[in-house]
């Protein structure tokens, strides 16, 4: 049954997708304190140094729900202002049901540089461990309408969505997120444009978000007791919620730069255009990347045209698999990190030094329970990309109380739809739930909306927004509204 259409017509205002081009610089030094633009640029020394993610997915208090698994209220991805209007609400089990099966998807156009994947990194055990550097280098993580390639393509018509793989795949994903998110929605004549929010939790990877016992951030004051004040530790943990996603975003980005051979042979491989991000102004070495933008044909008839145009992104590339730049030997690198496994929100996790070895099956086992979510999306990214191979490290602290050293203790390789097999990913309930929230947007008159999980209940909700929202205010100074 889709959802009712309550119908809100939106002020008159003109149709803006963003705030202008930016580059959307990111990964430079490989750290993990993030700025506007979605960038990733910080400062040496560890992931912990500046609170910039506004990974808002933590904050709790207890109270008469103590029985539900998540033990605690989780504050929204972003302020519910009073100026939104909901406009529809679908609850997960009802997008678990979607089913839309979707064909090979047309190449449109490949950007970027790769370097081929560093094979010395398979053969890594616990007993050869290697540190994890620290590798200066420049990704780009820009939102969909900031993409000049986007902007270019969109003056063309050759879709009627247009988004990107980290966009999408939390969309083809949400029946498995716990962790609050939010998609911008701009509907501009016929054309949808799926964004993500500067410094929002599309910016940062998570850690044991499906865990039982998730890890928690300090307890919120009451905003209700204005003498109520914030827990304040003597010492800042290392393992709450937030400090563990920014370390998780820091080793990631650091074992995509580390893992592999940007030295000939083998060489490079050159897209067929450049990185349309990088400009003449830029000295810092750009990380290996490159982008595809692919084209998904989500109409049910031939009589329908809705295509979905994608920017795609692969990590590098396996030599001797064929010619990167037809989609041979492509493939993308991430990374899951152990903590403390007897810290609150380890979730149940084996020693990696003394199981990963010995017991893989269980260290694997345990970490698609507590991270069904973030697997689930890495595999979506990859099968969107056309990458043959997935690379997922295997990275730990150096010491279980010290979050800025880290070592690598093995790499495992499969490929992206036996993965997907395995986690249960069904990538036709993915398009489904594209393809609902399609035809959902296009039923609203022209205007800027958001989609909005719900922190505390398996629900999206869609807002109609003024089309001034998010494009000049400053986001990190405000504080997430607290959802009922």
């Amino acid at each position: 049954m889709e959802p009712k259409h309550l119908g809100v017509e939106l002020p008159a205002a003109p149709a803006r997708r963003g705030t202008g081009f930016n580059r959307g610089r990111g990964g430079a030094r490989g750290t993990s304190a993030y700025n506007t633009r979605g960038t990733t640029r910080g400062v040496r020394g560890g992931p912990a140094l500046r609170g910039g993610a506004n990974n808002r997915g933590g904050g709790q208090r207890r109270g008469w729900r103590d029985w539900d698994k998540n033990n605690r209220a989780r504050e929204a991805s972003v302020v519910i202002s009073p100026e939104w209007s909901m406009l529809e609400e679908i609850e997960f089990h009802r997008l678990s049901k979607l089913r839309l099966e979707v064909d090979e998807p047309d190449e449109l156009e490949s950007y970027g540089r790769l370097f081929a994947y560093d094979k010395s990194y398979d053969r890594v055990t616990t007993k050869t461990e290697r540190p994890l550097q620290l590798v200066d280098r420049i990704k780009y993580n820009t939102t969909t309408s900031d993409d000049p390639v986007i902007q270019r393509l969109a003056q063309q018509n050759v879709a009627k969505v247009y988004t990107t793989d980290a966009i999408l795949s939390v969309l083809m994903c949400a029946p498995r997120s716990v962790y609050p998110w939010d998609i911008v929605i701009v509907r501009e004549g016929d054309a949808l444009f799926f964004d993500k929010r500067d410094g929002g939790p599309f910016d940062t990877v998570t850690v044991n978000e499906n865990a039982a016992d998730s890890p928690q951030d300090p307890t919120p004051p009451n905003p209700n007791d204005p003498t109520a004040k914030a827990a304040t530790p003597e010492t800042a943990s290392i393992n709450t919620a937030t400090s563990l996603s920014l370390e998780a975003t820091y080793i990631n980005q650091n074992f995509g730069f580390q893992s592999v051979i940007e030295t000939p042979p083998p060489p490079a491989v050159d897209f067929a255009n450049p990185n349309p991000f990088y400009g003449p102004e830029e000295t810092e070495p750009l990380a290996s990347c490159g982008y595809r933008y692919r084209l998904f044909d989500l109409g049910i008839t031939e009589d329908e045209d809705i295509k979905i145009c994608v920017r795609t992104e692969v990590d590098a590339y396996s030599p001797g698999q064929g010619n990167p730049k037809e989609g041979q030997g492509l493939v993308t690198i991430r990374a899951l990190n152990e903590f403390d496994t007897r810290a609150q929100g380890a979730g149940g996790a084996p020693d990696w030094r003394s199981k990963l070895d010995s017991q893989r099956g269980a260290v694997v086992a345990t970490e698609m329970k507590n991270n069904s979510c973030k697997l689930a999306k890495w595999t979506v990214q990859s099968v969107l990309a056309g990458a043959e191979l997935m690379k997922i490290g295997y990275i730990s602290r150096a010491n279980p109380r010290d979050n800025t050293r880290h070592v690598i203790l093995s790499t495992a390789s499969m490929r992206p739809t036996d993965f997907a097999a395995q986690l249960n990913v069904v990538l036709a309930n993915g398009w489904g739930i594209v393809r609902t929230v399609t035809d959902m947007c296009m039923k609203m008159p022209e205007g800027k909306y958001v989609l909005v999980k719900d922190p505390n209940k398996p629900v999206i909700r869609l807002y109609s927004v003024p089309m001034s929202t998010f494009t000049g205010e400053d986001e990190e100074g405000s504080e997430p509204a607290e959802e009922e």
